[in-house]
């Protein structure tokens, strides 16, 4: 019986490993495409996404490497992808500050294109994720920032019809504080449930 529940956990722990490299690496992809769109078309909340994705990548690679690992590793992973999201929402937060005061002229069918793209491998991220997300605390985190990047996208294609019909960039900076509004309410959320995690394990080890 031990045998069979370490091989069912093996299994396990190897579909989810396969699932967060397949997310890592299509987030790196992205994260680079909307860096390079967003620098071109002067985008704030396309530089934001790209930020985002950017910090995605990097927590999918900590989860990838926790998985396999005792509980604890996964909890400190979560810790670390809340305090990340947080610390993307503060740098998004001043570069929309920052485009306000210097002024900027997003091109609205750049912001769309790249925005129908993103959202599309995010869904595709949300699909993989989708049967793991209830597995533990660190595969939740990954789930919560796949949510997060589809919102995001979401509200980049609103920004960018309306940057194309207004002519005027405000839609832009609007949508960009959005995203890093969403990202400082998903790291709190994460902390949050690394917390609650971490003190349910010590409980049963009481």
């Amino acid at each position: 019986m031990v045998r069979r529940n370490e091989e069912s956990s093996n299994t396990r722990d190897a579909a989810q490993r396969r699932t967060l490299l397949q997310v890592l690496l299509l987030n790196a992809g992205l994260a680079a495409g909307l860096l390079i769109a967003g620098l071109s078309a002067d985008s704030s909340a396309l530089i934001a996404n790209a930020l985002d994705n950017t910090s995605d990548a990097f927590v999918y690679g900590i989860s990838y490497y926790a998985v396999s690992r005792p509980q604890r590793w996964k909890t400190i992973a979560a810790l670390v992808s809340g305090v990340l999201l947080l610390i993307l929402a503060v740098s998004v937060a001043i570069d929309v500050i920052r485009r306000f005061t210097t002024g900027t002229e997003p091109l609205g069918p750049v912001m769309i294109a790249m925005a129908f793209i993103a959202t599309a491998i995010n869904a595709l991220c949300i699909k993989l994720l989708a049967r793991d997300r209830r597995g533990d605390v660190n595969l939740r985190a990954a789930w919560t920032f796949s949510i997060n990047d589809f919102v995001s996208n979401l509200g980049i294609l609103i920004a960018g019809a309306l940057v194309f019909l207004v002519g005027q960039s405000w839609p832009d900076l609007v949508i960009g504080f959005a995203i890093a509004a969403v990202a400082a309410y998903g790291g709190i959320e994460i902390l949050r449930d690394a917390i609650r995690s971490r003190s349910s394990n010590s409980s049963r080890n009481n």
